[in-house]
């Protein structure tokens, strides 16, 4: 497994967490979904993008009713403006892979508008 490690105090890139846990990955709740080529794909794109993004997966984030979710944690420069960690959810297709690279490619949260179809898959952090 490739991991990408980053020292402390280092400024960091955009990250993605992609929750692949009870229910985001699980093909008993989306039998139609490639999961384990979703993460390939989103974990060549971070292999190819020179530092510029970093993928990671967290067991479960909590919304399984809006299964898959990804996470889109700002930069380093974009936190320290105010940027904070953008939810999708219903991450279940090529389409929506491919408006979140977009995203990140422009800078993701703090730096870049999220595409319109994206912003309309956002979702509230649980707790929130």
């Amino acid at each position: 497994m490739n991991r990408t490690w980053i020292r402390p105090g280092a400024a960091r890139p955009c990250s993605l967490v992609v929750c692949r846990g009870c229910c985001c990955g699980d093909a008993r709740k989306h039998p139609g979904t490639d999961h384990a080529g979703q993460l390939a794909r989103l974990r060549e794109a971070a292999a190819s993008s020179g530092g510029r993004l970093v993928v990671r997966t967290s067991d479960c984030l909590g919304p399984c009713g809006q299964a898959n979710v990804v996470v889109v944690q700002p930069s380093t420069e974009a936190r320290r403006r105010g940027a904070r960690a953008a939810w999708i959810g219903w991450a279940l297709d090529d389409d929506c892979l491919d408006d979140i690279l977009a995203w990140v490619e422009a800078g993701g949260p703090g730096v870049a508008e999220p595409p319109a179809t994206l912003a309309l898959q956002m979702i509230d952090p649980p707790g929130k």
